[in-house]
């Protein structure tokens, strides 16, 4: 059982504290937590900044004409000795998912968006969580932690909840919103972040006996 590894994805709203309690639940387990900072990897080796990312995967494009960027990059036959890696949502979907597969692989550990739910939904070793609160929680959390307007900070939400929910249509041709991603959805208004925290690690531990050792 020591060698066993689990997959903790954490899927959230905007401004739901996810990223904050996946923090924490990381600290209780011992685990690793993978969100954007790990995917400075994926920029790099397609030349583009995590902005310039962001605004690709919020893009809507067609399977076809994704399949076919994703195609020509191991096309050789033009410039056998020049690799240019075209960037949309769905090669930058593979390259992420092979990256945190890799990670995976390694160590057990929580990864926090990109889809994992998707990516990890055939890995039997794998616990899905959606964090949400209300609205006006998520507008209020958000306002004080960039120092915003309520209007301003409403605006950033609906953004950033509509640019994830078109990436996870595009690559996984379901909404982020459906129940059925997910072995737990929680919602967290007007609950302190470390008690959602110790609540999940309490019951993942229950599932996962080794993880308490």
């Amino acid at each position: 059982m020591e060698n066993q590894k689990i997959i903790i994805t954490i899927n959230r709203e905007c401004g739901s504290g996810g990223g904050e309690i996946a923090r924490l639940l990381g600290e209780k387990l011992g685990l690793k937590v993978y969100g954007r900072a790990i995917l400075q990897s994926v920029a790099d080796h397609f030349k583009m900044t995590l902005e310039n990312m962001d605004r690709v995967k919020a893009q809507k494009t067609s399977w076809w004409s994704d399949f076919c960027y994703f195609y020509r990059q191991f096309d050789t036959t033009s410039h056998p000795d020049v690799y240019y890696p075209e960037a949309t949502p769905l090669t930058l979907y593979y390259a992420e998912a092979r990256l945190l597969r890799e990670l995976a692989e390694q160590e057990s550990c929580i990864i926090v968006g990109r889809a994992g739910f998707h990516i990890f939904r055939d890995n039997p070793n794998a616990l899905h969580l959606f964090i949400m609160a209300d609205r006006d929680a998520r507008i209020a959390r958000i306002a004080a932690k960039q120092n915003l307007s309520p209007e301003e900070a409403a605006k950033v939400i609906d953004e950033t909840d509509k640019a994830r929910d078109t990436f996870v249509k595009t690559v996984a041709e379901t909404s982020r919103y459906d129940a059925r991603n997910y072995d737990f959805v929680l919602n967290v208004t007007n609950m302190p972040t470390d008690a959602v925290a110790q609540f999940l690690a309490d019951n993942i531990k229950k599932k996962y006996p080794f993880l308490a050792k």
